[in-house]
């Protein structure tokens, strides 16, 4: 019994102590941050949490160094669920603020607009507030708009390609059939010529008619010398008759 009442005594004793180097920490970061040297504000900041992870003044702190130094996306890490754990509402409205100018930074407006709402439900008369808001809901339109635009470029530059391609296609057609006039203009005049060749060529005749005509040309020939041998006998005969006379 008396051990264990030992043990609550040294962490009654350990605990304020860690909580005193804590702040102490946080103090040193605060007074460098003021400084404007946000990289080594950063080390005690993380120093303090070190020796205090759920310290939200650390967290907070921590997260506006890492903001200064541009780098938003680990800022928000540090402060991730930390507005929705505190009962501070002020506490609360500052860090939905700065989780809106995180993601300013990182130009995700609609996530912006959100963190600064959230900001105003804690804090609704906080101006600097509305005027971020205002900002972000403005950039958040201007980037609608633009993709919009953007869309509407795409879907039109589509269009174009599509007609392009549709009178591509019809040229194409249209060329095909051009040529497909030509090869038959020149198919027909090819059969036109053959055609006139052919009637201009002499008849084909088979070798039995061409013996036949040459065989009635040599008996017309024979025929025809005979008639002439015969002539040529009258002829003598009239001529041997007179000759004796």
């Amino acid at each position: 019994m008396k051990r264990f009442i030992t043990i609550l005594m040294f962490l009654s004793i350990c605990f304020p102590v860690l909580a005193q180097n804590e702040k102490k920490e946080v103090r040193k970061g605060n007074n460098l941050y003021e400084k404007g040297d946000f990289q080594n504000s950063e080390i005690f900041y993380r120093k303090a949490l070190d020796k205090s992870p759920n310290s939200v003044n650390a967290k907070y702190n921590l997260a506006n160094a890492l903001y200064k130094q541009s780098k938003s996306e680990e800022a928000l890490k540090s402060i991730e669920g930390v507005a929705d754990s505190t009962q501070d509402i002020k506490l609360r409205s500052g860090l939905y603020h700065n989780s809106g100018n995180y993601y300013l930074q990182q130009k995700k407006y609609s996530e912006a607009v959100e963190a600064y709402k959230n900001s105003l439900r804690s804090n609704p008369k906080d101006l600097e507030t509305k005027s971020n808001l205002s900002y972000a809901l403005k950039m958040l339109k201007d980037q609608q708009n633009k993709d919009q635009n953007k869309d509407q470029n795409q879907d039109q530059n589509k269009d174009q390609d599509k007609n392009k391609d549709q009178n591509k296609d019809q040229n194409k057609d249209k060329n095909k059939d051009q040529d497909k006039n030509k090869d038959q203009n020149k198919d027909q005049n090819k059969d036109q010529n053959q055609d006139q060749n052919k009637q201009n060529e002499p008849p084909k005749i088979s070798p039995q008619t061409a013996q036949q005509m040459l065989q009635a040309m040599q008996n017309k020939e024979n025929e025809t010398q005979n008639k002439v041998k015969k002539e040529k006998a009258k002829l003598l005969q009239g001529r041997q008759k007179e000759k004796n006379w």
